[in-house]
């Protein structure tokens, strides 16, 4: 399983997250992902720069490790045929390290630049996204005329060499239906083996990478990590049903008023015992997961948690 590292837009600063991303690359991780948020989950978190910007500053300070998206909407902020031109000159900066990972959105982000559809309509509308962008990043001239979008003569002029992937948030079976034949990799966020087999059986074979994140957080004492992940991570355990639905940092708060410190603990590995951290990831690996990205929550000890990572973290986790 390839190990990867989370550069959390809503947690860090655009030239933090670069240095931290250099330095994760120098450290061993394979590949480095990005969230494409609007605003942060909770106030508390305190950022929330353009990843696509942050993401080509990336793309120049580093030369090996994989980079994605995790996940951009392609529907509502962006119109699919400028994700397209992103994506594709991101596979050029990069010079074919990227892969552009595509989901249905949340309110959260999403609402600022009109109303927020219901479920089915986003799929629909993820759909034909999809079927915009597909072949503009295969090099095609495409004419488009959908119930939710329309192109005319697009055409990209800068793609990288080979053709870029293309990866769809997922979970569950209605989303694995819509989207397991016309992507090449899967996303998911918890270690479910039958999500996994379903995907492969969709696809008539086990094919592509199945592409996981865990969010841990590291501190020199437990009960320092678990007020940190409380402070800037409750909102986690809330299911995405609940949290593609919520307008704002505020609602998310209300949402996650009654979680209490030692209910994130149960789910999120904190403290400095990194072998809690190696018991999760197992959970991913056993699933079938073929690369899991790792999610280091706060800003506070990310360079420790870097440092760490050279010297025992990847190794434990490797060995």
């Amino acid at each position: 399983m390839e190990l990867g590292y989370t550069l959390m837009t809503e947690q860090s600063g655009p030239r933090e997250l670069v240095r931290y991303a250099a330095r994760a690359e120098e450290v061993g991780f394979d590949f480095l992902v990005s969230s494409d948020h609007y605003f942060p989950w909770l106030a508390s978190q305190g950022h929330s720069p353009y990843a696509w910007s942050m993401l080509g500053a990336v793309s120049q300070v580093t030369s090996r490790v994989g980079l994605m998206t995790f996940v951009t909407c392609p529907t509502r902020r962006y119109h699919p045929a400028v994700v397209a031109q992103k994506a594709a000159t991101m596979g050029v900066l990069s010079e074919g390290r990227f892969t552009l990972g595509l989901g249905s959105g949340e309110n959260l982000n999403e609402h600022v630049v009109g109303p927020w559809p219901a479920a089915k309509v986003r799929q629909d509308m993820l759909v034909e996204a999809i079927e915009i962008i597909s072949p503009l990043l295969a090099g095609e001239t495409v004419n488009f005329d959908g119930q939710h979008f329309e192109v005319h003569e697009a055409k990209l002029w800068d793609l990288p060499e080979d053709r870029l992937p293309i990866a769809a948030a997922i979970s569950g079976p209605r989303g694995i239906e819509r989207f397991a034949t016309m992507v090449d990799d899967m996303v998911a966020v918890v270690p479910d083996a039958e999500l996994l087999d379903t995907w492969d059986r969709e696809r008539g074979g086990s094919s592509g990478r199945k592409i996981g994140q865990l969010p841990v957080c590291w501190a020199p004492s437990e009960q320092e990590a678990v007020e940190l992940a409380h402070d800037q991570f409750r909102w986690s355990g809330s299911g995405w049903s609940v949290n593609a639905e919520l307008p704002g940092p505020a609602a998310f708060a209300e949402a996650t008023s009654s979680v209490r410190p030692e209910d994130v603990a149960e789910t999120i590995a904190c403290g400095p015992d990194l072998e809690k951290i190696a018991a999760q990831v197992k959970q991913y690996a056993e699933a079938g997961f073929t690369d899991l990205a790792l999610v280091q929550v706060g800003d506070q000890y990310q360079e420790e948690f870097l440092d760490l990572a050279a010297t025992e973290l990847l190794p434990l986790l490797r060995g």
